[in-house]
């Protein structure tokens, strides 16, 4: 049992930079943008915020920094997408690119260098009272640091905003029928602006949250591929906030489970391991994909650049 319980509290903590990226696309998306940048603004914000975490040793700017360099990753791509009405696909594209050759620059110099001891203690595991005493469930979920408690809130608030409010509604009209949004009165071009940026920012807090806690330090392609793991997991979690939370903690455990297998003494090619996340990736692509019901696909206008000239 304390096996299960250490191997679950692990998949959480690895899953948080997912969730966070996860998060940042479904907000994205809902307005109507197909942002596949999500692993350069990953990168941005990871050597942003531990660059500036450095520098300052304070927790507060690092985090701001890596949400002002993802939402500036996003802001290209808005600009492009938006307002130059460029194809969303090959803007995403590139953003990746373009945030792995700004990562490699500014970061050189930082390549292996550690957090500083002040954010490490920062983001040290806490355990909430009463709710870290329950069994099982408690350490589990309650017994963790700063980040991953935010993660739960981010998830939690982003559902409320997207089902309970009238702002959320808005959104949604947005990505699924923006010329009839726009008819009912909606600045269109605001809420798409507004949650691209959003989205950026969270997505930077999910490369942050590498740098600064899981490693915690820079290290030369610090993502390792997470971003596009969490494009994936949109789909997996059906544009749904909540749904997020296990998608990502699932995904989180197929990224150490290598590491238990091999402690347990089973012979399993490491190939395969590092495979195994992609592959469940892949089939989790074919199976929502093969799914016909309406409440479960993406936002109509999700990809189409939208002119107000045309509706």
């Amino acid at each position: 049992m304390e096996a299960v319980i250490s191997f679950l509290h692990a998949a959480i903590v690895a899953g948080t930079p997912l969730l966070f990226a996860t998060l940042g696309e479904i907000i994205t998306e809902r307005s109507g943008n197909l942002n596949l940048g999500v692993e350069g603004m990953m990168l941005m914000g990871a050597v942003i915020g531990f660059m500036v975490g450095l520098n300052t040793e304070s927790t507060l700017l690092a985090l701001l920094a890596a949400m002002i360099a993802g939402a500036g990753g996003a802001l290209i791509f808005a600009f492009l997408t938006i307002t130059l009405r460029a194809n969303q696909v090959v803007s995403g594209l590139t953003l990746t690119i373009f945030g792995s050759g700004f990562a490699d620059f500014v970061g050189q110099d930082l390549i292996g260098q550690i957090a500083p001891e002040s954010l490490r203690l920062f983001f040290r595991p806490y355990t909430i009272p009463l709710l870290g005493d329950i069994p099982f469930i408690g350490p589990v979920l309650f017994r963790q640091d700063a980040f991953v408690y935010l993660g739960y809130a981010s998830s939690i608030l982003l559902g409320l905003y997207l089902y309970k409010t009238s702002t959320g509604m808005n959104l949604r009209a947005v990505g699924e029928n923006p010329g009839a949004a726009d008819a009912a009165g909606i600045n269109v071009t605001l809420y798409k602006y507004l949650h691209t940026l959003l989205g950026g920012a969270l997505c930077g807090l999910g490369g942050a949250y590498l740098s600064l806690v899981y490693v915690p330090a820079l290290q030369e392609g610090v993502t390792a591929g997470r971003g596009w793991i969490a494009v994936a997991l949109v789909i997996f979690a059906t544009w749904n906030p909540y749904k997020a939370l296990f998608g990502a903690y699932l995904f989180g455990g197929l990224d150490i489970i290598g590491f238990r297998i091999q402690n347990l003494g089973i012979d399993i090619s490491q190939y395969f391991i590092d495979m195994l996340p992609y592959l469940v990736t892949i089939t989790v692509l074919v199976v929502v994909s093969m799914r016909k019901s309406r409440e479960k696909a993406g936002p109509k206008a999700c990809g189409i650049p939208y002119f107000r000239e045309e509706r």
